[in-house]
């Protein structure tokens, strides 16, 4: 993208550091707001051709109420107002949206760049050619594991090789730099220099994020999150591979173990990023979909601006932020107490440890919960699947709909009988081998 980040960097005109206060670092404005945010994630529909065990969405179905192709064009335009450098798209899957294309190019026409997610259904070799001649256009294909065994187990039968397959169309159209996006779960911390050799042999960038417990994983956490000891593994992975890997920030925890990694080093939620949903909401972060962080919705008067810049809940989260049962840990500095969705959903404190924190303390406080009921997102758009069956030689399900997380163990029985489509899924019918041919 081509687009220069001219308002990233402005505090916000209502935050800042208390009079008389020293002057303030460049992280130090991020901490009290921005007058935009750098980035936001908007997912556009919840509907997807894929059952991901650990959506953060919980998506499957469109909801009827998501957003026109004019209430989304309406939102793009405060964007660039606010000039908000780039909106990371997201669903869902967000292609599927019959005007995805079209706000595309509204977007991008309009100077406000967009990176979205996708797991590769649409991206013909036609689509990727337009997106190879668009400089404010960048894409992040998903993929889970480094191999189709692993990878279709998390994110549904035959989605391996239309992640490959996209992969290649966009290489064969001139794209450079595209993302391969994976969330590290312990089934492929082991595969970490496979993914760089494929994102290599592709021409894309390699980007890992964290596995929070939202959405669907909130059921499925506790098994699929890396080991204590895959989280060193991959600390000094990423301190290998530097500036080559990108993280979106999302392993600041990590930094405990000694040495900062690059980004932030700080929870920007409400400060410099939030989420608008497909039905307008707009929460405080993308992992935290849940009532407790919702701000407003664009639809409301004043739109998404006033929703930044005057909910109450954001003026809160941009006060100092005292650190808890943390504060006194010397290295709290460099984790900031860790991830605010990953301890809210695993019913620890908020103002206590991560969850995963690399002294021990989050598992402490997780052992401790004795069978505590743990908060659920709001909403859940899921598919309600037929059983599982599985695969000729394999006792892997096809289908990872509320099955166990541990390869290889027998699915439970689905809670609800199989049902057809119904006319509110926009992919009823929707093969996606059909899609590639087109």
């Amino acid at each position: 993208m081509t687009a220069e980040p001219v308002a990233m960097a402005r505090p916000s005109a209502s935050a800042g550091a208390p009079a008389g206060a020293k002057p303030m670092r460049l992280v130090d404005h991020f901490e009290y707001g921005l007058d935009a945010p750098i980035c936001l994630t908007w997912e556009l529909t919840y509907a997807c051709n894929l059952t991901c065990t650990h959506c953060l969405s919980s998506s499957g179905r469109r909801d009827p109420r998501e957003l026109s192709t004019e209430e989304c064009k309406a939102v793009i335009d405060e964007l660039q107002k606010m000039q908000v450098f780039y909106v990371n798209i997201g669903g869902g899957e967000p292609t599927v949206r019959s005007d995805f294309w079209e706000l595309l190019e509204y977007a991008t026409s309009n100077s406000v760049g967009v990176k979205f997610s996708t797991n590769g259904v649409k991206l013909t070799p036609e689509n990727a050619e337009m997106l190879a001649a668009n400089d404010y256009v960048d894409v992040q294909i998903s993929l889970d594991g480094a191999d189709a065994e692993v990878n279709d187990y998390i994110r549904s039968a035959g989605s391996y090789d239309m992640a490959i397959r996209a992969m290649e169309n966009l290489q064969n159209a001139g794209m450079k730099n595209f993302k391969l996006s994976v969330v590290c779960t312990r089934w492929n911390i082991p595969q970490l220099d496979e993914f760089k050799a494929i994102a290599d042999r592709y021409g894309a960038q390699l980007r890992l994020t964290r596995l929070r417990p939202s959405g669907r994983a909130v059921d499925v956490w506790d098994d699929l999150h890396p080991t204590k000891e895959q989280q060193r593994e991959l600390y000094e992975w990423l301190l290998a591979h530097g500036e080559d890997v990108l993280t979106g920030d999302s392993f600041f925890h990590l930094s405990a173990f000694g040495e900062s990694l690059p980004g932030l080093n700080l929870c920007g939620a409400g400060r410099v990023v939030c989420l608008i949903d497909p039905i307008g909401e707009v929460y405080a972060c993308p992992f935290a979909i849940h009532d407790d962080f919702l701000a407003g919705n664009v639809r409301d008067e004043g739109g998404f601006e006033t929703v930044w810049k005057e909910s109450t809940l954001f003026k809160d989260l941009r006060e100092p932020q005292a650190g808890g049962a943390c504060s006194t840990c010397s290295f709290f500095d460099s984790c900031k107490g860790g991830c605010m969705a990953a301890k809210f959903f695993t019913g620890l404190p908020l103002d206590g440890p991560d969850p995963e924190c690399v002294r021990g303390f989050g598992e402490e406080l997780l052992n401790d919960r004795d069978g505590a009921e743990l908060p659920k997102p709001s909403g859940d758009h899921s598919h309600r699947t037929s059983p599982p069956r599985p695969r000729a030689g394999s006792s892997r399900p096809t289908t990872n709909r509320k099955v166990s997380v541990t390869i290889g163990a027998k699915p439970p029985a689905p809670s609800a009988p199989p049902v057809s489509a119904c006319n509110d899924n926009p992919l009823a019918g929707f093969a996606p081998d059909q899609a590639a041919a087109e």
